[in-house]
């Protein structure tokens, strides 16, 4: 899941590595985070940590082992997943909260990352979570 705190990346497979991160790799990922829904291209990223598309695209490959935009997905629906466990907000509202731009690209690709669709996974954890309000959430995000 995701981080308690926005502006940092989660822990995961660089923790694992022999070196640190390279410091434009984890801006270019607190970046990310910090702005998760709003349109993210690589070129914007590239400007905020002050190198080439290309070049960031190579990089962040090579560092994370992820595409630049398989990352940005796999974020989304992490926190997509987030918000469904413990929010009342419509799917169609989480979408557009973790950057998709139409419903349909989001239940594509949250059923391709996570195995269930929007729907199923809300049900697989209603017995777990307690909701908060919409209103609330949507605030606090922001």
């Amino acid at each position: 899941m995701m981080s308690s705190n926005p502006t940092r990346p989660p822990r995961g497979r660089l923790e694992s590595l022999d070196h640190a991160e390279p410091a434009r790799i984890w801006k270019a990922r607190c970046f990310i985070h910090e702005h998760l829904g709003e349109e993210l291209s690589l070129a914007r990223v590239a400007d905020f940590v002050t190198i080439s598309p290309n070049y960031l695209s190579e990089e962040f490959k090579r560092v994370t082992g992820s595409k630049f935009v398989d990352y940005i997905a796999r974020t989304s629906v992490e926190k997509a997943c987030e918000l469904l466990s413990i929010s009342n907000l419509r799917i169609s509202e989480i979408a557009f909260e973790v950057g998709f731009q139409s419903l349909s690209q989001f239940n594509r690709t949250f059923k391709r990352l996570s195995g269930k669709s929007p729907t199923e996974h809300r049900a697989a954890g209603a017995g777990h979570r307690q909701a908060l309000p919409a209103r609330s959430l949507l605030e606090s995000s922001h």
